[in-house]
């Protein structure tokens, strides 16, 4: 009888107990949904709603941003491939897969950077334009925002694993830094549907 209360009231407590860094995580990731939300129902709200043009249709382009988006979602199974190699001890393959992850992040930036320069230069578009340029520029660049914040974490990590800082028993850290890459990337998939599928 001991032993069964000691298990139901030591053992298992111990047993499901999350540890501090995923739930720290957990409780980031669905705190920075709940914004993405918002900002979501926002440009669904005011789709249409322009009293001034250009509106989605005359400006939104999907070639580059389809090539943008391969790039994002590609750079996840990279990240995954990263942790993979750490947790066997292959460093080195380790940081040749998170420095491709953090190139196809900078590409996206890049061409993010590249579309709003045409949306500004070719069709004058700029968040003050209408409630289009504002509700796009707004929620666009919240994510863009959030993939750099990424980058600047997978970069500090090559940078401490080349340094020889990083080890396998940092595995765990290590895929909690990728947890983060991979909701923004969960994240563009949504921002992609709601900007130039639904939107458009």
């Amino acid at each position: 009888m001991t032993s069964v209360s000691t298990l139901a009231g030591t053992a298992l407590p111990e047993l499901w107990r999350p540890s501090r860094g995923k739930t720290g995580m957990v409780c980031l990731i669905a705190a920075e949904s709940c914004i993405f939300l918002t900002f979501v129902v926002a440009y669904l709200f005011y789709i249409g709603k322009s009293a001034t043009g250009p509106q989605p249709a005359q400006v939104l382009e999907l070639g580059l941003v389809i090539v943008n988006s391969i790039a994002l979602i590609s750079s996840s199974f990279t990240a995954i491939a990263a942790v993979r190699m750490l947790e066997r001890g292959e460093q080195k393959k380790c940081w040749m897969w998170l420095a491709i992850t953090i190139a196809l992040g900078a590409f996206f930036v890049g061409g993010t950077i590249w579309e709003w320069s045409g949306l500004m230069s070719d069709h004058a578009l700029y968040p003050t334009t209408n409630l289009f340029g504002t509700t796009f520029y707004s929620l666009v660049g919240l994510h863009l925002f959030h993939v750099i914040v990424g980058l600047v974490l997978l970069s500090t990590v090559l940078v401490l694993g080349l340094l020889g800082c990083v080890k396998s028993r940092h595995t765990n850290a290590f895929d909690l830094v990728s947890w983060y890459w991979h909701f923004v990337d969960a994240i563009w998939v949504v921002v992609f549907l709601t900007v130039y599928v639904i939107g458009r």
